[in-house]
């Protein structure tokens, strides 16, 4: 089965594409955090997330190991290496008629990983927030 939004999910993993995540995510998406309580809505802060974790996780070490996708949602598991710790975590993708993405939830394990992410998004989310101020 071929899905467009994956097609264009995957295009943006592979390239940091900005233009091709704005195209897929819907303006009212709504983010799901694994260290953030509540959940992050639209489209500008979706993007800082999406972005910063792929600075974060996109290395060579990343990599989807299974993908279930349906007609509109998909379950993709990935593991990728932070700094020496093996992080494996699962990316829960929705997606409306037009093929916007409108829930994206992020899952991570283990322990040392989601301590590791949660402090090297931290760090750039900061920056990102310092650059934005000035």
């Amino acid at each position: 089965m071929t899905n467009k939004t994956m097609e264009a999910w995957h295009e943006y993993v592979r390239t940091k594409n900005s233009t091709v995540l704005k195209e897929i995510l819907a303006d009212n998406v709504c983010f799901h955090s694994p260290v953030v309580h509540t959940p992050q809505m639209g489209k500008a802060i979706t993007l800082l997330y999406l972005e910063s974790a792929h600075d974060v996780l996109g290395s060579d070490a990343f990599a989807y190991q299974r993908e279930l996708i349906g007609e509109f949602e998909a379950v993709l598991e990935f593991n990728a290496e932070v700094k020496g710790i093996l992080v494996n975590g699962v990316d829960m993708i929705s997606w409306d008629e037009e093929g916007k993405i409108t829930d994206f939830k992020v899952m991570i394990r283990p322990l040392k990983a989601i301590n590791i992410v949660h402090q090297e998004m931290g760090a750039r989310l900061q920056a990102a927030a310092s650059r934005s101020a000035n």
